[in-house]
């Protein structure tokens, strides 16, 4: 016999279904929830609402936004002639945190993926064609996971662009072995990126 009440067990499941979180997490989230004198409840139900019927793309580089564009693409003192390719919208986040960027981005909203079925056409990889065609860009940076699916899109990308003749540089972003971390308790598909985006002892 289920010890809670309806509404209870509908608010674990729901609270289940958040990434990460199991059964004990959500059933300590809903007893929170549900203790609280201070209205949090109302308030959490209403920034949900919030999000769910404010938060929309970006028109330009479908990054989230509550307004036709996102705050870095109307940014003047971003610098225009970049573009950083990424997979999600939290891949944007992550960079900013690093502020060491200073350009515009492009979200795909996922990756080339053949054996899952997702082609060129599934992502938002012809706006990023279409963009390239309008604007000034010098270069793109492909900022993909450094997967099989996010090294074949960043090929994909790449070849693309130089079919059309556009006057973009294309790079990748590199990946490998992290700060501290030994060889020989690397990945294959670590160790493959770390030797393909190798740098001459000149370049650092």
């Amino acid at each position: 016999m289920d010890p809670y009440p309806k509404p209870l067990r509908d608010l674990i499941f729901q609270l289940k279904r958040l990434p990460g979180v199991g059964e004990k997490t959500a059933t300590r989230l809903a007893l929170f929830i549900l203790a609280d004198r201070e209205d949090f409840a109302g308030e959490l139900a209403g920034a949900l609402t919030a999000v769910r019927d404010a938060i929309r793309l970006c028109s330009v580089c479908y990054n989230l936004a509550d307004m036709p564009k996102c705050s870095i693409c109307q940014d003047p003192s971003r610098d225009h002639s970049m573009i950083c390719v990424v997979e999600e919208p939290s891949d944007v986040l992550a960079l900013e945190s690093a502020h060491a960027y200073k350009g515009l981005y492009h979200v795909l909203h996922g990756l080339i993926s053949p054996m899952n079925g997702v082609g060129p056409q599934d992502i938002r990889l012809p706006e990023l064609m279409e963009r390239l065609s309008k604007t000034q860009v010098s270069e793109v940076i492909v900022a993909t996971n450094p997967s099989v699916e996010g090294e074949g899109t960043f090929h994909y990308i790449a070849k693309l662009i130089e079919e059309r003749n556009y006057p973009v540089r294309v790079s990748r972003i590199a990946s490998g072995i992290p700060m501290g971390a030994e060889v020989k308790y690397m990945d294959q598909v670590t160790l493959a990126s770390a030797l393909r985006y190798r740098r001459n002892v000149k370049d650092r």
